[in-house]
């Protein structure tokens, strides 16, 4: 069982910067991709990063283009989220996930098979 351990949520200024970290617990991941989530209040949780784990290849949803870098240290198992130029509207709960099952682009909830418990992101105007 993968295990996702989150950290770098909490509170920031509008255009400041956070880091998110997410390493899967127990194991070297060698799945096909991680991604990073967010859901805000009300709203449904939508896709924000991707990064495909063997080649690196990256892709993000329009409103963070530009702000935000996924990124992935095989060495140390970990999957990044650095964001900048934050936006209140950024606000809400970031998920990281994991993908051990190919599925192709990695742009959907149901491409992922493991999530982390979710760490919170508020961005104050």
């Amino acid at each position: 069982q993968v295990q996702l351990v989150e950290s770098g949520g909490g509170l920031v200024q509008a255009g400041g910067s956070l880091r998110l970290s997410c390493a899967p617990s127990g194991l070297t991941f060698s799945g096909y991709a991680m991604g990073w989530f967010r859901q805000a209040p009300g709203k449904e949780r939508e896709f924000v990063a991707r990064i495909k784990w063997n080649v690196g290849t990256t892709y993000y949803e329009d409103a963070v283009k530009g702000r935000f870098t996924i990124s992935r240290d095989s060495a140390e198992n970990t999957v990044y989220l650095q964001m900048n130029s934050l936006k209140p509207e950024d606000t809400a709960v970031y998920y990281c996930a994991a993908a051990i099952r190919y599925s192709g682009n990695y742009y959907r909830a149901n491409d992922y098979q493991y999530w982390g418990q979710g760490t919170q992101v508020t961005v104050s105007s």
